[in-house]
């Protein structure tokens, strides 16, 4: 049936790669996409703050329903995150206490809930890592429908079944499972040239003119300037 489907993942990023992309800030790597790509500034970390990296298993269902997030569960790989789009809808909460410990002890690296969750003083107490729009104390229905393993969208972030999925403080970015070899070695550059600023500004070395060459560029008159 239409938009009631399972469908077989058929790539993923390698747990190799994954794990050189943990070492790198986010926002670095959200730089090296010309900043833009990401997931909404609604979807915020759930959880104690530690680093979410693995490769997507994607679940599209009905706001307020999550039998195929339970579905997902079970077919999800040890380092999968499960990313549901589930509208963004604040109604019903999509998972709470019982589905992240499974999910935990099952060897999943996280979930994401375009939508809302429950139970929320647990999760922000444990290092599962969940993302969500919002909290809501109402439960789920099991009726379906809903796909699994199928392109979805979170506020405009397009994630396909396999590609990276990468989240911190700051907000959660996908990496394109096609683009994340040439996008490692470019934000592993970024986030060496940033260490370096940094320890410039510490050693009080920090060269700080294209400030002022970039104004005269864009034509703004400075102090002293005829």
């Amino acid at each position: 049936m239409i938009g009631f489907e399972i469908h077989a993942r058929q790539r993923t990023v390698s747990a190799e790669l994954i794990e050189q992309f943990r070492r790198i800030p986010v926002a670095n790597i959200s730089d090296c996409m010309s900043r833009m790509t990401a997931g909404g500034a609604r979807l915020r970390p759930m959880h104690d703050g530690t680093l979410l990296a693995g490769p997507a298993l994607t679940v599209r269902t009905r706001p307020g329903d999550n039998l195929m997030v339970h579905k997902a569960l079970n077919l999800a790989q040890p380092g999968d995150v499960i990313v549901v789009d589930a509208g963004g809808d604040l109604s019903n909460a999509i998972i709470g206490e019982i589905m992240t410990s499974y999910a935990a002890s099952r060897g999943i690296a996280g979930i994401v809930i375009n939508g809302a969750i429950r139970d929320s003083g647990t999760i922000r107490r444990n290092a599962f890592p969940v993302y969500a729009a919002g909290i809501t104390h109402r439960g789920p229905y099991k009726d379906g429908p809903g796909e699994i393993n199928c392109t979805v969208a979170l506020d405009g972030m397009s994630i396909a079944p396999g590609d990276l999925i990468l989240g911190d403080e700051d907000g959660l970015l996908c990496v394109p499972y096609e683009q994340a070899e040439e996008l490692y070695r470019q934000a592993s550059a970024k986030h060496a040239a940033e260490e370096q600023t940094l320890a410039q500004i510490a050693a009080g070395k920090l060269d700080t003119s294209w400030i002022d060459a970039r104004l005269r560029a864009q034509g703004c008159t400075l102090p002293g300037q005829a």
